[in-house]
């Protein structure tokens, strides 16, 4: 299923603090679809919803939605700190270079 790093669960429990949201946990969710792949969201959830899948994992408490797990196998959240600025990172190495982005696509390169 899904994962976290040290790095990215530190970051997450800092802005949990920072937001007043002290025991929260981590909704993934599946964003959208493009040329790129899946697009992921993420967002505070306090309580599980029924069906919903729940992983701990560095301390965190996250919830993925029951029907979307196959979209967040083998993905890791990751905290990221670049020159052009820092934040949450959900990568899947199971996610084809392309995403599926099939011939009908006239905005992939």
């Amino acid at each position: 299923m899904i994962s976290i790093t040290p790095k990215a669960a530190e970051e997450f429990k800092a802005f949990r603090e920072k937001e007043g949201k002290n025991g929260a946990g981590l909704r993934v969710f599946l964003a959208g679809m493009g040329c790129g792949g899946p697009q992921y969201g993420m967002a505070f959830e306090d309580e599980k919803k029924e069906g919903d899948i729940v992983v701990e994992a560095e301390g965190i408490t996250i919830y993925v939605e029951k029907g979307f797990e196959s979209f967040f196998n083998g993905a890791t959240i990751d905290y990221q700190e670049t020159e052009y600025g820092s934040g949450f990172l959900i990568t899947n190495p199971n996610v084809p270079a392309g995403g599926g982005c099939g011939p009908s696509c006239s905005g992939c390169g």
